[in-house]
């Protein structure tokens, strides 16, 4: 599956069967379920999970929250809009086949 065909499945009514729980975090986060998105992401202390908390407190509009969240990711706050964000996270997040 390409990366378009995938971000696709970002937007159909159910979370994405495939992947990390993360990912149902960001298609969660996508549609505007903040809290949904939250509680999963809040459990999840690796630098993703960080990654997609400081994204979501972004969205929230709390920077001071999300930038220690990106800090612990060991990202930079990411400049474009949170949509574009949540795309990019999914694309890091999406199952790779073996071998790629």
């Amino acid at each position: 599956m390409d990366d378009r065909a995938f971000l696709d499945l970002l937007d159909r009514d159910d979370p994405p069967a495939e992947g990390a729980p993360l990912l149902r975090a960001v298609w969660h986060g996508l549609r505007g379920e903040w809290d949904a998105a939250h509680e999963i992401a809040q459990d999840d202390l690796t630098d993703a999970g960080s990654w997609v908390h400081g994204w979501l407190h972004r969205i929230e509009g709390d920077l001071g929250n999300a930038a220690y969240w990106y800090r612990s990711a060991g990202r930079p706050v990411f400049v474009g809009s949170t949509d574009e964000e949540g795309r990019a996270i999914a694309l890091s997040l999406r199952p790779r086949a073996a071998g790629r």
